[in-house]
């Protein structure tokens, strides 16, 4: 089996009114559910807004930090789930179940370098 990462890529901004994220909690909890009875589900999180990120980098022998995240965009990394999968085609069906639970973000699906 090789694992993928099912990223989530969400708009920086407000979240949604608790009507709407309620549900997606839901879908999402759901959907976790069944990845764990299917055997799949390694590991998933949200994460805090890319706002509470800092950067390392070495220059000249030192490590800078700087606030915030790596690059400026209208779009960050909003969590993700790590699961395990036989192939691309049965990780993209449960990135295409993460897709319909979460609603109108979009869904990344990645293999794991050491695994491809």
């Amino acid at each position: 089996m090789k694992q993928y990462m099912l990223s989530v890529i969400q708009p920086d901004g407000d979240p949604p009114p608790p009507e709407i994220m309620d549900s997606i909690t839901r879908n999402l909890d759901a959907l976790n559910q069944e990845m764990k009875a299917a055997g799949v589900w390694v590991f998933a999180s949200r994460l805090h807004p890319a706002s509470t990120a800092t950067v390392l980098r070495v220059k000249d022998g030192d490590v800078l930090m700087t606030d915030g995240p790596y690059a400026e965009g209208k779009e960050h990394l909003g969590g993700f789930t790590i699961i395990t999968a036989p192939d691309l085609d049965a990780a993209l069906e449960w990135g295409s179940k993460l897709a319909q639970a979460i609603g109108l973000l979009p869904i990344e699906v990645r293999p794991f370098a050491d695994e491809a």
